[in-house]
């Protein structure tokens, strides 16, 4: 039986910087690193793909906020499915690529996955996700007065609209996936965390104006799977104690226990290292094989146990 792996790829992962922020700036960025991803695929795994969608939802909230006065804007959830959709026609055509180049008679395909959230989430009460642009004070006060947003100021850069960040509960479309899996093709599925749905009482589904967390939609997307190992693949080779101190330490193996340790002891922070440690755990502790952290150049050294930080149980 093949193994199949789960790698989530960070929405930022495919913005180099600044200045290369284009559609082919982000198109040049994905075929470097589904090459790496395609090495895995030749050396044997299944590789189911997630990514991460920030900037890209960003993009689509901006342009759709200066065009309002001729355009109507896009809801939260259908730019969720935008980005879904162009991130994952980027991957595929990277990928067709790269398999043509090196003989793969392999093929991708994605599904714009719908990611249920429990209503009454806490998250709803106390949104914490900031998205799109930053504006004035003026218009903030507007926004919240007409649109009620719920806008704060940000470290004096302006002030940003801020939405509920609810844990997905159950991928809608998982039997699809797994199909899709078992027929061998490489799937890219529940990008940006996945499009945040609730359930009304007739079984209906409604989009919800909220963001869920892509390492937290990975590991659901992981376990609901059953992945032989969840991927995080980040800016940086391998996770470390005291980051960027003259005392800093690089993991190799942790386990649970020590992760959990290392997390309180406030060694992974919430805006970077600290979710993809806890997304880790999570798909751990709901059965999990083992969980790996390292960056898309260093996968198949990271699968060989040649680097990275692997978390076991």
């Amino acid at each position: 039986m093949t193994k199949v792996a789960v790698v989530a790829v960070g929405g930022n992962a495919l913005i180099l910087d600044e200045k290369r922020r284009s559609v082919q700036d982000q198109y040049d960025a994905a075929v470097e690193c589904m090459r790496h991803i395609a090495e895995m695929i030749a050396q044997g795994w299944n590789v189911v793909i997630t990514h991460g969608n920030g900037p890209q939802v960003g993009f689509i909230l901006r342009r759709s906020e200066l065009s309002r006065h001729e355009l109507h804007e896009v809801p939260l959830d259908s730019c969720g499915a935008d980005t879904q959709g162009a991130i994952g026609y980027m991957f595929q055509k990277a990928l067709h690529n790269e398999f043509h180049r090196r003989g793969l008679t392999r093929q991708a395909v994605t599904v714009v996955t719908q990611a249920l959230v429990d209503r009454n989430d806490a998250a709803f009460q106390k949104p914490s996700k900031p998205i799109g642009s930053f504006m004035n004070e003026a218009d903030a006060r507007v926004k919240i007065e007409k649109e009620g947003w719920t806008m704060v100021e940000d470290a004096g850069r302006g002030w940003r609209r801020v939405v509920a960040s609810p844990r997905p509960q159950r991928l809608i479309e998982r039997e699809a996936i797994l199909a899709l899996i078992q027929q061998g093709f490489i799937v890219i599925a529940n990008g940006g965390g996945g499009i945040p749905v609730i359930e009304s009482e007739r079984g209906e589904l409604a989009g919800m104006e909220a963001v869920i967390d892509k390492d937290y939609g990975g590991a659901l997307l992981a376990n609901s799977v059953a992945a032989d190992v969840f991927i995080i693949a980040t800016a940086v080779e391998k996770v470390a104690l005291n980051f960027n101190k003259p005392n800093q330490q690089w993991l190799d193996r942790i386990t649970v226990t020590e992760a959990k340790r290392y997390l309180a002891e406030g060694h992974f922070h919430k805006g970077s290292m600290g979710p993809k440690i806890e997304a880790a755990l999570q798909y751990l502790e709901r059965g999990g094989k083992d969980a790996l952290i390292t960056d898309p150049p260093n996968l198949s050294r990271a699968l060989a146990g040649e680097t990275g930080t692997r978390i076991v149980p």
